[in-house]
C-alpha cells in the first residue's frame, strides 16, 4: 500500500515537473526572449504604475485609469480593468508582486499561448470585480455573502486576481497539485483566516479559473473521443462499421434535447 502511495505521488509529482517546468523552458530554448513578450509587458506595467503613483498627482491619475471599484458606473469600470491588470495594490509589496505577476504570464504565455493567457487572465479579474458588485447590491447578511455598501470604495485587488487566475488554471490544465497547493491554496487559506474584499476576489478568480480549465480538458477529450471512432470504424468491416455508426447517431440523437 504505501509502495503503491510513494509510486502515485512519485508519478505525479514527475508529471507535474515535465509539465510545468520542462516544457516551459523548452518553448523558452526554442522561441527565445520573445516568447515571454506579456510578462515582461505586465512587469514593466506594474513597475511603472508604481513609480507613477509615487507622487500624489501620479496617484490621482493612476486611480483614473486603473482604479475600479464597485461604486463605479459599469461601462467605467469596464473601460479600466484592463489597465488595472497593471495597478499595483497600495498596501502589498510591489517587489515580491512583480515577481508572482511575471513568474505566472511567464508560465502562462510559454504553456497555453498568449491569447489564451490574456483570455484568463482577464476573465478572472473580470469576474471578482462583477461579483463584488452581486455581493453589494445583495447586502449584509446572505449566510456572508453579501456585502455592506461601503465595501463600495475599496479598489479591487488589481493584477492579483490575474495571478491566481493564471496559476489555477495551469495547475487545472496541466494536472499540477503541488501548483495548485502553492497558489490557489494558499489564497484559499489566506482568504479564509483574513476575511477581506481581495480575499474574495481571488476565491472567485480561482472558482472561474477551475472552470474554465475544466472546459478545455473535457473539449480536448471530445475530438480525441471522435477521432479513436473514427479509427474503429475503419478497422471493422463495412457492415460492422456501419452499423456501429448508426448506433453512435442513434444515442446522440436521444440525448439532444427537443425544442
Amino acid at each position: 500500500m504505501w509502495r503503491r502511495a510513494a509510486g502515485f505521488v512519485w508519478r505525479t509529482v514527475r508529471g507535474e515537473w515535465q509539465g510545468i517546468v520542462v516544457d516551459p523552458v523548452r518553448q523558452l530554448r526554442a522561441r527565445g526572449l520573445p516568447a515571454l513578450t506579456l510578462a515582461f509587458i505586465a512587469a514593466f506595467g506594474v513597475i511603472f504604475f508604481h513609480a507613477v503613483a509615487q507622487r500624489p498627482a501620479g496617484a490621482v491619475v493612476v486611480r483614473m485609469l486603473g482604479g475600479v471599484t464597485a461604486d463605479l458606473p459599469l461601462g467605467l469600470a469596464l473601460l479600466r480593468t484592463p489597465v488595472s491588470l497593471y495597478v499595483p495594490a497600495l498596501d502589498l509589496p510591489v517587489w515580491a508582486g512583480i515577481t508572482q505577476l511575471f513568474l505566472a504570464f511567464a508560465l502562462a504565455e510559454l504553456a497555453l499561448g498568449r491569447a489564451r493567457t490574456l483570455a484568463v487572465a482577464y476573465a478572472t479579474t473580470l469576474a471578482g470585480t462583477l461579483m463584488v458588485r452581486v455581493m453589494i447590491a445583495l447586502g449584509p447578511g446572505w449566510w456572508g455573502l453579501g456585502l455592506p455598501p461601503e465595501i463600495g470604495h475599496v479598489l479591487d485587488t488589481g493584477p492579483s486576481a490575474a495571478v491566481v487566475g493564471l496559476f489555477t488554471y495551469l495547475s487545472v490544465v496541466r494536472r499540477a497539485p503541488v501548483l495548485f497547493m502553492l497558489t490557489g491554496g494558499s489564497m484559499v487559506w489566506e482568504s479564509v483566516a483574513v476575511p477581506n474584499l481581495a480575499g474574495r476576489e481571488h476565491l472567485i478568480a480561482i472558482g472561474v479559473a477551475i472552470v474554465m480549465g475544466l472546459l478545455h480538458v473535457r473539449g480536448q477529450r471530445w475530438p480525441n473521443a471522435s477521432a479513436t471512432s473514427a479509427r474503429r470504424r475503419q478497422l471493422l468491416p463495412r457492415p460492422q462499421a456501419t452499423a456501429l455508426a448508426r448506433q453512435q447517431y442513434a444515442a446522440h440523437s436521444v440525448r439532444k434535447p427537443m425544442y
